[in-house]
């Protein structure tokens, strides 16, 4: 909080004035919890875009200038020296784990891998072809009812089970996503190993079979590492503000992250790496090398998919690293996919381009994530199950930010526009 700097606003000829916030990195806020109160009137702020709902400590984006960091460390360091589970720690208790703490932390989510046997049950009564995120939602929310004593809906009994709850919920989604993708490939469930790493015994419960044991190569395991690491939180998007506002009634840590995977299955959200690989197909089939396609955008006839974002304004440093990450599975794999050098066109000429330079329209993650998921074998509508993997640990760090330091109920206002009041006309009447 500033002690220097208010902010006056002038309704109806009188003069109100409020205190300025400072956050650790000169962000700066009006602090108008009072302003309903003391004037009558409330803010409009459609889509909460110029809105502060809360004071975090967790993860800083500066779109501007194209920075990301969690707990304050740069996104590029933790990309080429950290891993998924050593940023999952670092984002939930604030500070990177020492050799100690990870090992721990490491054999307390291997150990919850497993799912009670009934799930089976949970799996059976779904259609064979419901959506995965239809399935990872109400599945996760199940969960609490294994575990009564950790989904109490009383915050201080819920905290005091978070440790294991966490590790709980880090290590069991990846089950389910497993045996989802199973259960629509009409394959059987593959239990999870102890022996194997986290990203590594995910790949083994995807794609083993009875008959063969899938061993991941080095480069796959890693770039889906890298993958589940850059997208472990990315501040008040709109799936961890659903967390933060389904928190703040006092709803436990289940029931919160079935809410946020619900809000990430919109297409405007977590659907955005699959609308990528769409439209890199759609160009293939075509013929195009993505010339023709280029021209089309700029000519409003077409969407560049995967380009912009609305919170960097500058180049996506997610996408930077990659971009990289790609190059190595599609080498580790034998494999030459003909879409990715059409997303290199693609990015070549966004890069160069005034047309695209002028309107930042600069490549985000989700472009080179649809393409890396699909080379290791992840089918189009996992894309986002895979999404919700990752960004676990940030929903559950909001989750724990939010029951720690808040008992206010998350309620905003509106401006209503309907009718005015008017008389009930008995149904003989009604025209």
């Amino acid at each position: 909080m500033s002690e220097n700097q208010t902010a006056k606003i002038i309704i109806e000829g009188k003069e109100h004035e409020y205190p300025v916030m400072i956050g650790s990195e000169n962000e700066k806020a009006i602090d108008l919890r009072q302003f309903r109160k003391e004037t009558g009137y409330i803010t409009f702020d459609d889509g909460y875009g110029n809105t502060g709902s809360c004071l975090s400590n967790i993860t800083f984006i500066d779109g501007e200038k194209g920075i990301l960091r969690y707990r304050g460390i740069p996104i590029e360091q933790l990309a080429e020296k950290s891993s998924f589970l050593c940023a999952a720690y670092l984002i939930i208790y604030g500070k990177l784990p020492n050799e100690t703490d990870l090992n721990e932390f490491r054999k307390k989510v291997a150990k919850k891998a497993h799912l009670h046997v009934d799930f089976k049950h949970h799996f059976e009564g779904f259609p064979k072809a419901a959506h995965p995120m239809a399935v990872l939602s109400s599945m996760l929310n199940s969960l609490g009812s294994y575990y009564p004593h950790m989904s109490t809906n009383n915050r201080e009994q819920d905290l005091e089970q978070f440790d294991e709850t966490a590790a709980l919920l880090i290590s069991k989604v990846r089950t389910i996503a497993a045996a989802t993708y199973r259960m629509n490939m009409g394959l059987p469930f593959i239990y999870p190993r102890k022996d194997l790493r986290y990203v590594e015994n995910f790949l083994h419960m995807m794609f083993t079979e009875p008959y063969e044991q899938y061993i991941a190569p080095k480069e796959v395991s890693d770039a889906l590492d890298l993958f589940f690491l850059l997208h472990a939180d990315h501040e008040q998007n709109c799936s961890t503000s659903t967390v933060r506002m389904v928190a703040s009634s006092g709803a436990n840590l289940f029931a919160s992250v079935s809410a946020g995977v619900s809000a990430l299955w919109g297409p405007l959200h977590g659907g955005a790496n699959a609308a990528v690989v769409k439209m890199l197909q759609e160009i293939h089939d075509s013929g195009d090398d993505g010339s023709r396609y280029i021209r089309a955008a700029k000519d409003g006839k077409a969407r560049l998919m995967g380009f912009g974002h609305r919170v960097y304004k500058n180049y996506d440093p997610r996408a930077t690293i990659f971009g990289q990450a790609a190059e190595r599975v599609l080498k580790a794999l034998g494999r030459e996919d003909p879409l990715l050098d059409i997303a290199h066109h693609l990015e070549q000429a966004a890069l160069s381009d005034d047309y695209f330079i002028q309107r930042k329209l600069y490549p985000n993650v989700d472009f080179y994530s649809g393409i890396v998921l699909k080379a290791i074998g992840i089918p189009v509508e996992m894309f986002t199950v895979m999404f919700a993997i990752g960004r676990m640990p940030g929903w559950i760090a909001n989750w724990k930010e939010m029951a720690e330091t808040s008992t206010k109920i998350h309620r905003p206002r509106q401006v209503y526009t309907g009718p005015t009041i008017s008389d009930y006309t008995p149904i003989e009447e009604r025209k």
